[in-house]
């Protein structure tokens, strides 16, 4: 086996691993292990949270947010902020802070301050990356030592020597630093192939920043020509936007005395984060808080709401993009490629404005939260002496179509064409009134969808309510000299039109394309069922802890047949945990679920009441 390398993205909102070998890069999930699928419903993404339990214990990631609400000063976030800067530099931070930030032992360095302990943001970020060591050592059953990191294009010397010191705390060596952008487009294999690469935007919207950097990329060569942006311009912004639209809402209908502190303040904002992603997907979002007292809130908040709101943020991201551009000595019509890097990419609005800026439909085909990480594992594997190309993309390697009615496959480009390609096929609806249109994609040699490998979904939707057959939906598949897969379904009555991008390819090798073209079982699932175990188990012992909390917040607000439910279905699940049988676990956790949602709402709207 090559020298394991795994490449970290360190973010400020969530961290990732990937690791990346000759079928490709891919990110590790909570509980895999090499050579097998993962768990169900297991975690890519660790959320950057850090909770300082009372009894001295760290918890670290989604285990950690759940304590925000209801210990605000106990649970650091955003500690990349801090990294390598001092007090006088971390004013602009504290404001945005729950958590106690005090002056070091020297004007360059700050540290946090948590139940009397003094930490550095060192030691801070070096638990979040003990976290995703774990994570990899599990995967490869071994100690994984090597890494390599990505930080912004923008952090200076100290901060670039403060995330390598974070490493070293954590146990890592760190191999290199890389810049984001850089990784980004090592993800899509941009600049890798012979006369590949060109001049790249990468457009970087994250949960507390914002950076456009502009590279040059000659034979694998990658320059970063010119790097701007704003550490305080991000999707934390955009949801604070609905806070404050939902706050005077409240406060309008139920009283301008009504106090938010910061744990009512932390429960806004996970309403607004909900919020925000739902109308990515959705055209209206509702929220509503019960505040006690026979005192409800509802909000019925709108796309076209949203966009309005948060139109001034991306306003801003466009004058960065013209300054980078300027200081690069570029148009936007330059560049050859255009890549999104962020959770708040997936924002409608934000797509929109950068494919009309750039007079380009941008990158998207690799998940925008795991496309930072992806490419620190593709520098990995290039450290590592792992061969790129061992997937030539000089023709596609296995045919590409979509679902058809009956779970059959229609093929659209066949294997071994050569790229760039283009296809389109006609098809139309099987149900009068039909309004929406699930297109899903499919690679595979074989007839049926079950036989074939699933590349991706989406909807068209909005299309106007028509007998069946009549409405005539072109689907077009285009793949580019980067083997990038562009799919469009446009109804030609009425012009309603969606797409998606896709990377065919991706976490393919040869054999395994061999494999798949001569009996079409690709990813073959096998229950693993020790480590499933442990993470079941760990889950349960998580959600039995916030359950409990919850019930102490708000157990007496509910009525009694549904607290014994809870409580009934919470013994039952810590008895399962002391069984092998996984599925049983499992289940019990989702009927747990389901359980308690009603009761997370309530635990809620009691911190807001008592503000």
């Amino acid at each position: 086996m090559a020298e394991i390398i795994i490449g970290i993205d360190l973010g400020t909102t969530n961290s990732l691993v990937a690791y990346c070998d000759e079928a490709g890069p891919r990110c590790l999930r909570a509980g895999e292990r090499t050579g097998h699928t993962p768990p169900r419903g297991a975690e890519v993404l660790v959320p950057s949270i850090v909770h300082f339990a009372e009894d001295g214990t760290r918890i670290v990631g989604a285990a950690a947010r759940r304590q925000a609400v209801l210990h605000p000063r106990e649970t650091v976030y955003s500690i990349k902020r801090l990294m390598g800067v001092g007090w006088e530099q971390a004013q602009n931070e504290l404001p945005h802070l729950a958590y106690e930030v005090v002056p070091g032992t020297s004007s360059d360095i700050v540290n946090v301050k948590v139940r009397e302990q003094l930490l550095s943001p060192q030691e801070i970020s070096a638990l979040i990356l003990r976290e995703i060591k774990r994570r990899a050592d599990a995967y490869f059953g071994t100690d994984v030592r090597k890494a390599v990191i990505t930080v912004p294009a923008y952090f200076d010397d100290s901060q670039r020597q403060a995330t390598r010191d974070a490493g070293r705390i954590a146990g890592l060596d760190v191999l290199r630093i890389i810049n984001e952008p850089t990784a980004a487009a090592l993800a899509y294999g941009l600049g890798l192939k012979e006369g590949g690469g060109g001049t790249i935007a990468v457009y970087d919207l994250g949960g507390g920043t914002f950076d456009i950097s502009i590279l040059a990329v000659d034979r694998g060569v990658f320059q970063v020509l010119a790097t701007h942006g704003d550490t305080h311009l991000g999707g934390d912004d955009c949801d604070r936007e609905i806070i404050a639209l939902v706050m005077r809402d409240i406060r309008a209908q139920f009283g301008q005395e009504l106090a938010f502190p910061p744990s009512a303040q932390q429960a806004l904002r996970e309403f607004a984060e909900a919020t925000k992603i739902k109308l990515s997907t959705e055209r209206s979002a509702n929220i509503e808080v019960e505040l006690g007292s026979g005192r409800v809130y509802r909000r019925t908040i709108t796309r076209e709401e949203f966009e309005v709101l948060i139109r001034p943020w991306v306003a801003k991201t466009l004058e960065h993009c013209q300054t980078a551009l300027k200081l690069a000595g570029k148009r936007p019509e330059d560049m050859d490629h255009v890549v999104m890097v962020g959770g708040m990419t997936r924002v409608p609005l934000v797509l929109q404005e950068i494919e009309e800026f750039f007079c380009k439909i941008p990158y998207t085909a690799v998940n925008p939260d795991e496309v930072v990480a992806l490419g620190a594992a593709v520098q990995g594997s290039i450290l590592a002496g792992i061969r790129r190309d061992t997937l030539l993309l000089d023709v596609i390697p296995l045919s590409l179509g979509i679902e058809t009615m009956g779970g059959a496959v229609s093929k659209l480009i066949m294997a071994q064409t050569r790229i760039p390609c283009t296809a389109s096929e006609m098809f139309t609806t099987y149900v009068d009134g039909q309004t929406s249109v699930k297109i899903h994609v499919l690679q595979g040699e074989r007839e049926l969808v079950a036989d074939c490998r699933s590349l991706a979904n989406f909807d068209l939707r909005g299309l106007p309510a028509m007998p069946a057959g009549l409405p005539k939906i072109r689907v077009t598949f285009l793949v580019d000299a980067n083997g990038i897969l562009n799919v469009s379904a446009v109804e030609e009555r009425s012009n309603t039109a969606a797409a998606v991008q896709v990377l065919p390819s991706h976490g393919l090798s040869r054999g395994q394309v061999r494999q798949m073209m001569i009996d079409a079982l690709a990813y073959a699932s096998d229950d693993m069922l020790a480590h499933r175990l442990i993470d079941l188990r760990n889950q349960v012992q998580l959600d039995t802890q916030a359950i409990a909390k919850s019930l102490a917040v708000a157990g007496a607000q509910l009525e009694t047949r549904e607290r014994q439910n809870i409580e009934t279905a919470l013994a039952r699940v810590q008895e399962l945990a002391k069984t092998d049988d996984a599925e049983a676990i499992w289940a019990a956790l989702v009927e747990l679920d389901a359980l308690t949602v009603h009761l997370a709402e309530v635990a809620i709207a009691e911190t807001l009441r008592k503000a």
